[in-house]
């Protein structure tokens, strides 16, 4: 029978709530496609919902074309979502270090960043609508009224409350640290730049998920490092067995994880391979950067565990920020680099001496609240629900043979398309008529996801995402006729 709204779902538009219960009813078989669905008010008395709510779930429901209402009789499921296997992982296993170049088409898909006069599909981020910017500006313009230390520096680690409030947060991911563990960076990118100038030199080799986020790639390029490419799964990430491979064949100075939701695969590596693959670093003595920016974004009941939570030697450079939950525009990131943390700091303090303090400020205020978990919960909410309304859209304007992931977190969807798409041409086609996208080939540095995509779900769901969508389907449409294929420029 089914049971009332848990508690944890205070704070949640109670009408995603209900919906995802009916899309899970669905997904599973207990609901078939034309069989009636429990009527608003019986609906209502299980979950402990008013009548409203449930009507408003249902009404959403029918726009998305899931169910249909039917004179006199109720709501009817139209037909069940539909399900497709999930894109390919990488197609070969790692090979030899190369070199990075995608430094060109990346700056074009950056482009995007921050403009309004596009259909931002290309950029992971979560919407300021889906933000706490009001209690951050109030908090931030009593920060600069009164408290004298705001045009002062910070110290090169930052701000002791900040990283006292980021330390009680971090037990929730199955990490213990205290406030002298961890470092404020300006957003996670620093952090992970700090990771890599902490544990190698240039002409090091560094292993990487495929596919990657790009601007990891442009990072090794940057730091003329070389790149070992490891295969990741949409249904695992990347495997064990695939890194003790890169381990016994390769010299390998580093290695670079997000073990929860990979960008952009969405993977989730199960906690007994994290706990493998951290016993066998630390063995090897090879450090391992994680990225956990997307592990406060699941959709599960649980935070999932991060790689640090296994590891017990200091060895995981643990990196991460608030740019995808609380504000990106703060840039406020940090890192807890074990036992590079005298390294980190050198660099951190003839980097840029330390972040900006008033943001810092504001920031250990907002969290000292205790409201940032309730507005996770409601962001969470959103996320999901536009997560499988894009997956829904994708599946139903791209061509036939269009694979789609089902993402549990994160921000992104990866499209694999039929292999005479070229992402590339779609990525220009796309960008002439004001949308935004991701081509598959700059998540890698071996152009193993020519025929791939990112597309964003974070943005505010809204009629030109719908439009946008569906222009993108006909674009492939019409790029599969034509059978055009552009050649990746370094």
């Amino acid at each position: 029978m089914t049971q009332p709204l848990p508690q944890a779902a205070a704070g949640v538009f109670r009408y995603v709530t209900v919906e995802k219960h009916i899309l899970e009813l669905i997904e599973s078989g207990e609901l078939a496609a034309g069989e009636r669905i429990p009527s608003l008010r019986v609906l209502g008395n299980r979950l402990g919902v008013s009548v409203t709510t449930v009507n408003q779930a249902y009404l959403e429901l029918e726009r998305r074309g899931v169910v249909e209402a039917r004179p006199k009789s109720g709501f009817f499921v139209r037909h069940a979502p539909p399900r497709r296997p999930a894109p390919q992982g990488a197609s070969q296993p790692a090979k030899a270090p190369a070199a990075v170049a995608r430094g060109a088409l990346i700056r074009e898909v950056l482009d995007g960043m921050g403009r309004r006069d596009i259909v931002p599909l290309g950029v992971a981020r979560t919407d300021e609508a889906l933000l706490p910017v009001k209690q951050l500006a109030r908090l931030l313009a009593k920060v600069a009224a009164g408290d004298d230390r705001v045009t002062s520096y910070e110290g090169v680690c930052g701000n002791l409350e900040f990283r006292r409030q980021i330390a009680w947060r971090l037990a929730e991911a199955g990490i213990e640290a205290g406030p002298e563990d961890v470092m404020i960076t300006g957003g996670a990118m620093e952090a992970l730049y700090l990771a890599l100038r902490s544990v190698t030199r240039p002409g090091d080799n560094v292993a990487i998920p495929a596919p990657t986020y790009y601007c990891f790639l442009q990072l090794l390029e940057n730091l003329g490092l070389r790149a070992v490419e490891l295969p990741s799964f949409p249904d695992g990430g990347v495997r064990p067995v695939d890194l003790r491979a890169a381990l016994d064949r390769f010299d390998l100075r580093a290695v670079i994880l997000t073990p929860n939701f990979n960008n952009p695969d969405g993977s989730l590596i199960p906690d007994a391979a994290k706990a493998e693959m951290a016993a066998l670093l630390a063995e090897r003595g090879v450090p391992v950067i994680e990225d956990d920016v997307y592990g406060d974004l699941h959709f599960s009941e649980r935070r999932p565990r991060c790689l640090r939570s296994f590891d017990a030697s200091g060895n995981v450079l643990h990196c991460s920020s608030f740019s995808k939950t609380l504000a990106p525009g703060f840039r406020l990131g940090y890192m807890l680099p074990g036992r590079h943390a005298a390294r980190a700091f050198e660099i951190k303090a003839t980097t840029n001496v330390c972040c900006a303090t008033p943001t810092q400020i504001a920031g250990a205020m907002y969290l000292a609240q205790g409201v940032f978990e309730r507005h996770l919960r409601k962001t969470r909410a959103v996320l999901e629900r536009q997560a499988r309304m894009t997956e829904e859209r994708v599946l139903r304007h791209f061509p036939e043979g269009t694979r789609v992931t089902h993402p549990g977190g994160g921000s992104v969807v990866w499209v694999q398309m039929p292999d005479c798409v070229d992402s590339i041409a779609l990525f220009y086609e796309a960008k002439a008529l004001g949308i935004g996208v991701a081509p598959g080939n700059i998540f890698s540095s071996c152009d193993q996801f020519k025929h791939f995509l990112r597309l964003s779900y974070g943005h505010a769901w809204t009629p030109a995402v719908e439009q946008a969508l569906a222009t993108l389907g006909r674009l492939a449409h019409e790029l599969a006729a034509r059978g055009t294929t552009l050649e990746l420029v370094p």
